[in-house]
């Protein structure tokens, strides 16, 4: 049942979009059918900036050069299942996929509409590739390596170089947030610290799993690339600042809403480098398709704010928001 509710909503909220007709769809403006896994506004910045990389190359909706099916699942699998399903009935030219799971919904249920993706790790990391390792053929757009986990958590030394007890949740649904766990695992037993972590599911749990990780007395919080901490992300630092904890984490975004410093992909930046991608698609779809590509703009920063709340400085390498 709340898989419905949730996709009836989403189809009031995009009727405009999605009363479109096949045969209206096939006219030479190209759609785009944009598969959002949940509303948040770091994953937000990705997809301002797909739709401004295609706006600079001439597809625009307020020109009318370009029309979007927009659909959100809100953090519901069925309903992105569901979303996925209207898009494909709708014809789109491009689905473009916003996280790992919305990239691998689409993937799985179409292999003729091409799949652009954003905000999600490489295509064998994912688990899209074949037993040879063969991409899909109607998937590009770009990725992530889980080797930048490695130098996220690095940082902790810089800011805090006594801490050795680390405190992490993590999605057990989510393969990017599995992934990133293990990497966070493995660069603790290097550090030789101590780890504590908590699985959640939903961002319901967000609140009383932190309260109950930070009963454990870790040093510091790290917040993986995961959708339930972004969704619930102000409830995680409200809780860490209350107990003098300080955040950590890869995601730029997470950074600007109250981390204190991070080494990751700019989701806005991320979201461009695929709309260029999609761009050059649409403006030749008969020829072959792009590849998948790393992401290509990661950056140190760290929020000066939350640092100061710390007694926290930063050296030259970093960002300052």
């Amino acid at each position: 049942m709340k898989a419905s509710v949730n996709f009836l909503l989403l189809l009031t909220f995009f009727s405009a979009a999605c009363n479109q007709s096949p045969s209206a769809q096939k006219k030479k403006i190209p759609v785009i059918g944009y598969l959002d896994m949940v509303e948040d506004e770091t994953l937000a910045k990705a997809r301002i900036g797909f739709f401004d990389a295609l706006e600079t190359e001439g597809f625009s909706e307020k020109e009318k050069t370009l029309k979007v099916i927009y659909t959100n699942a809100q953090g519901d699998i069925p309903a992105l299942g569901q979303a996925a399903d209207m898009l494909i009935s709708q014809q789109v030219d491009l689905i473009a996929s916003n996280t790992t799971l919305a990239t691998i919904t689409a993937v799985q249920r179409t292999k003729t509409i091409p799949v652009c993706m954003m905000v999600a790790p490489r295509p064998d990391i994912a688990g899209l590739t074949d037993k040879n390792g063969n991409t899909p053929s109607n998937l590009f757009g770009v990725y992530e390596t889980l080797e930048y986990i490695d130098t996220a958590i690095s940082i902790i030394n810089i800011f805090k170089p006594g801490a050795q007890r680390l405190g992490t949740l993590y999605n057990q649904s989510e393969p990017q947030s599995r992934d990133a766990f293990a990497r966070l695992e493995q660069q603790c037993k290097v550090y030789g610290w101590e780890l504590f972590s908590l699985p959640v599911n939903n961002s319901s749990e967000t609140q009383l799993a932190t309260a109950a990780l930070l009963r454990k007395k870790p040093d510091v919080f790290f917040a993986l690339p995961d959708n339930v901490i972004f969704a619930s992300f102000e409830t995680i630092v409200k809780l860490c600042n209350d107990n003098n904890i300080p955040v950590f984490t890869s995601e730029a975004g997470l950074t600007a809403r109250g981390a204190v410093a991070s080494f990751g992909a700019d989701f806005y930046e991320w979201g461009f480098q695929a709309g260029m991608q999609a761009a050059a698609f649409l403006k030749n779809p008969s020829t072959k398709k792009p590849l998948p590509e790393i992401v290509f703009k990661r950056t140190r920063i760290f929020n000066s704010e939350a640092a100061l709340r710390f007694g926290i400085k930063a050296d030259s390498t970093f960002v300052a928001l």
